[in-house]
């Protein structure tokens, strides 16, 4: 991981990228129940399948290392992940892995979300293990997410692992953006949704009717679909301009799957800035600690997790 600036540069970003997602999830998750945050009451981190699924990335490299296959992330699933905290296209995919199907068909059948989140959100690890290199990471995140999702699902992860990692070198949020957009189909809804974000960014409109557009372009989609969940980041990400505080509340006012979009707005911003250079009211509440269902992981330390990941190295493929 060297080529993408020094050791203790890059050491900082992957740091910035672990809590940046786990606090920009915390912000996120109870707005997404209708709840409110209570100010002064965090004592680390929640648990939440957009941290484990983080975690068991992780294991995942660990245990298999960058050649990976499909079918080995839905084992890592059945040993270390447990069903009644999977959701959606996961729930769907875990349970056609019970029954003895092997992918894509873990993915298309009896699915109906496989055009939904969850694989976007499984898709940091690749970025951070693959620094400056978009390609790859969206490469091996495609690989994760054609167990339980297709089209625009896996769009969204190859998108999300490219954003990261371009977000360790590029001067602006808008090249990141730029270079993530080359990993996915032109043609595909997801780009053409983040091209429109990007539109309405530079003719100036304000945040809130940005918001506005989008909401009536993409309605009906549900707000769970990655499409105009990934236009809600981009505009936060874009108006945010590389400010950490500024690009995780403007994510989380987005509405839709706050959780989750907050966590990736989070993980980009803190790659982008890096650790040092998160707010502390962000992380000391964190206290460097993660809760997670992934078996074995519970309590870990988040500034361990990152050095884990640092000590992945960075693929050849």
């Amino acid at each position: 991981m060297t080529h993408a600036g020094t050791d203790a540069d890059l050491a900082d970003r992957v740091l910035g990228g672990w809590l940046g997602r786990i606090a920009g999830n915390t912000l996120g998750k109870p707005v997404e129940r209708g709840d409110h945050l209570t100010h002064g009451r965090i004592h680390g981190s929640c648990r939440d399948d957009d941290v484990d699924y983080a975690i068991l990335g992780l294991h995942l490299l660990e245990t298999h290392g960058f050649g990976f296959s499909t079918e080995q992330v839905g084992e890592l699933w059945l040993l270390r992940l447990p069903y009644l905290l999977t959701f959606t296209a996961e729930r769907a995919a875990y349970r056609n892995l019970t029954a003895g199907l092997k992918p894509p068909l873990t993915a298309t059948h009896d699915n109906p979300y496989q055009e939904w989140t969850g694989a976007l959100i499984r898709a940091d690890i690749y970025g951070w293990t693959c620094p400056d290199a978009p390609q790859r990471a969206a490469y091996l995140a495609r690989r994760d997410a054609v167990l339980s999702h297709s089209g625009n699902g896996v769009y969204g992860a190859m998108f999300a692992a490219a954003l990261i990692s371009a977000a360790f070198t590029a001067p602006t949020v808008r090249r990141a953006l730029d270079t993530a957009l080359t990993v996915i189909p032109p043609s595909c809804r997801l780009a053409r949704a983040v091209r429109r974000v990007m539109a309405l960014h530079e003719t100036r409109l304000p945040w809130e009717d940005t918001l506005t557009t989008l909401a009536g372009e993409t309605a009906g989609l549900g707000s769970i679909h990655t499409v105009p969940n990934v236009a809600v980041l981009t505009a936060g990400l874009l108006y945010g301009d590389g400010d950490f505080t500024r690009t995780i509340t403007l994510t989380v006012r987005g509405g839709l799957d706050t959780g989750s979009n907050g966590a990736t707005a989070g993980s980009v911003a803190g790659v982008l800035c890096g650790a040092a250079a998160i707010p502390s009211r962000w992380t000391d509440p964190l206290e460097d600690t993660v809760r997670s269902a992934v078996f074995g992981f519970d309590g870990a330390r988040i500034s361990e997790l990152a050095a884990r990941t640092m000590a992945l190295g960075h693929p050849q493929v």
